[in-house]
């Protein structure tokens, strides 16, 4: 028998805005801060049929060896009823399990109910609802699990790699130390988390010690980051069994940490070099999924394999288990390194991550590698959504010039046309006169020209992004960005402006769509100066077509962060670039087949240990 999952309840402000995460009531739970008990306040219903707090019965039959399942709740206070809950396929709600009801009678000690949970093959999830009488008390409570055979040894390591994030690292292992460290729970003597300070801002003396090291890092990006984690659990005595990578600006619950050492423990045969895959939900609105497993589009796009979903919906938890893979999403497919554990035995054979600094490591080494993978309710981190941080120098410059690398050197996504991807993205900053990005976009392409030795280079990385990080548009804050309005002799105010402004588009006629596709919005063939101004979005991937034809000006807003940047149409530059562009298309296509050869070549040296240590400075 094990202990697989605890009953999660917790305090933080996604589990107070979003509490049907954990427990859907018509009472309030409150927490006892001085012991830690739960009390569910008065005479109601406590259904825990939810995102963290249902059990994934089918997946745990396809991935581990758990056979029967039980449910072990400590109460105290007033009378109240347990039943058992199941939910299938089509579920929208929890459906009762009439056979397994516990009545609990009143007590003022701790009174154990364990259940034997009924499982049938048509069972999805499982879970259980508390009716009360009046007042009640809940701690230690978990859902349990008997399999066959004996249990794995597991070490598990928690990679981290951060650059001056000091708060959210702090906040982190703090919990991390609290609710693994000193659980007394089986991972507690199997656990150890690295943080890789990139920025070596940390006070690493305060804050290692006790299954945490701080390791002041060179700034090598998350990619030198996370394989320095990786070449330290594989160092360590004992040595670690499997890697759990996570950003640094997440919030986690440890509970998704040890439901993912639990599971280890009891994975089958076939999924024991399995990447568990945590999904991402927003942080700032807590029940909205965005991506669990990616996948890259034969356009050559990053896109969630799973469509955007509200846990706080049953009937999306309940999808969250069974979504079934698409055709075109097969062999495609990575885990994000904001959450994804990995077997060591999976690095020792298929080698270190590419040194691309930031950007399109974790999709490569996803992807290269090939595994079976796993996800489940309840196994997550909140990360800030992706609106709230676009930044041109990572789309632009690191994934233009990441995902041309990964795909010479170790085959990555053969489906994806990531020339297509350069070519759009170049015309697309160039219609909506963002010159200075679609220079980006070329400064990537003709590093990648480069061929392999760029990226060996030791710093060439990191200069590289921060010299993209200098190149790309400047945004300014409104009151900046309207004083620049006024030197050019707009009429332009904030006060004028909201989301709804920004947001919209209007329709095209077929013949205004061809007169733009044929002149790039006004700047080839037939050139046209352009009258007035508009506002759009920031955000590189959107395409207002309606709004911006035959303006002069293009305001850029990212409303989010309250900036914005002034585009003036400039055909001569707009002329500049594109000869730039047919340029290096010219040189690509003489020297394509020698650059995708020694690219190919060099995998061998850019994943090996020795060049890593070397790039680390470890040796």
């Amino acid at each position: 028998m094990m202990r697989f999952a605890n009953v999660l309840l917790e305090t933080n402000p996604r589990s107070v805005s979003y509490p049907t995460l954990y427990c859907k009531s018509d009472s309030p739970i409150v927490r006892e801060p001085s012991t830690g008990e739960w009390t569910m306040l008065n005479a109601g219903l406590y259904d825990f049929n939810t995102y963290f707090n249902s059990l994934s019965v089918r997946k745990l039959r396809t991935y581990t060896t758990a056979k029967r399942f039980f449910l072990h709740l400590e109460l105290r206070g007033a009378a109240c009823i347990i039943r058992e809950t199941r939910g299938g396929v089509f579920s929208a709600h929890p459906e009762l399990v009439d056979s397994v009801v516990r009545e609990s009678p009143r007590s003022d000690d701790w009174r154990r109910e364990d259940i034997e949970l009924e499982a049938d093959d048509s069972d999805v999830l499982l879970g259980f609802t508390i009716e009360t009488t009046g007042t009640v008390a809940i701690r230690n409570s978990y859902y349990s699990v008997d399999y066959d055979g004996d249990p794995r040894t597991v070490e598990l390591v928690l990679a981290t790699t951060t650059f001056r994030k000091e708060k959210f690292i702090e906040r982190n292992v703090a919990a991390i130390r609290r609710d693994i460290l000193e659980s007394g729970e089986e991972i507690s003597g199997h656990f150890h988390m690295y943080v890789m300070d990139n920025g070596r801002t940390l006070d690493a003396d305060a804050l290692s010690g006790d299954g945490v090291s701080i390791l002041p890092n060179d700034n090598v990006g998350g990619a030198g980051g996370f394989t320095r984690g990786m070449i330290e659990a594989m160092e360590q005595t004992p040595k670690a069994t499997h890697i759990l990578m996570m950003d640094d600006d997440v919030a986690v619950s440890p509970e998704s940490i040890k439901r993912t050492f639990n599971l280890l423990r009891i994975v089958r045969d076939e999924y024991a070099e399995a990447f568990v895959s945590g999904a991402m939900l927003n942080y700032e609105i807590g029940d909205e999924q965005w991506e669990d497993m990616g996948f890259m589009t034969r356009e050559g796009t990053f896109a969630p394999v799973k469509p955007f979903l509200r846990l706080t919906k049953y009937e999306d938890v309940v999808f969250n288990e069974v979504y079934r893979l698409q055709k075109f999403q097969k062999g495609a497919m990575y885990a994000a390194w904001w959450y994804c554990c990995i077997p060591i035995s999976v690095i020792e054979r298929e080698g270190l991550p590419l040194p691309v600094f930031v950007r399109c490591d974790d999709a490569e080494y996803g992807v290269r590698c090939q595994p079976r993978f796993i996800t489940m309710n309840g196994l997550c981190i909140w990360h800030m959504s992706f609106h709230a941080r676009y930044n041109a120098a990572v789309e632009r410059y690191q994934t233009t010039r990441n995902t041309m690398i990964a795909q010479a050197t170790t085959g990555f996504a053969p489906k994806s046309d990531f020339m297509y991807e350069l070519h759009n993205n170049i015309r697309l900053e160039l219609k909506k006169f963002g010159y200075d990005n679609a220079e980006l976009c070329l400064d990537a392409f003709e590093d990648f020209l480069k061929g392999p030795g760029f990226i060996a280079e030791h710093g060439a990385a990191e200069r590289s992004f921060m010299d993209a990080n200098k190149r790309k548009e400047r945004m300014v804050p409104f009151p900046e960005l309207e004083k620049q309005a006024r030197k050019m002799g707009l009429d332009f105010r904030m006060s004028s402006i909201d989301r709804q402004l920004v947001d919209s588009d209007k329709p095209r006629t077929r013949l205004q769509r061809l007169a733009d596709y044929v002149t790039d919005n006004g700047q080839r063939i037939i050139r046209t100066e352009g009258k007035g101004y508009v506002v759009i979005p920031y955000l590189g991937w959107l395409y207002p077509a309606g709004v911006i034809r035959g303006k002069k000006i293009i305001i850029v807003i990212d409303w989010y962060n309250k900036t914005g940047a002034i585009r003036v149409k400039d055909p001569d530059r707009f002329d500049a670039i594109t000869k730039r562009y047919h340029a290096d298309l010219r040189y690509y296509k003489r020297n394509i087949d020698r650059l995708r050869k020694e690219y190919a070549s060099s995998r061998k040296r850019l994943t090996s240990m020795a060049f890593w240590k070397d790039y680390l400075g470890l040796d």
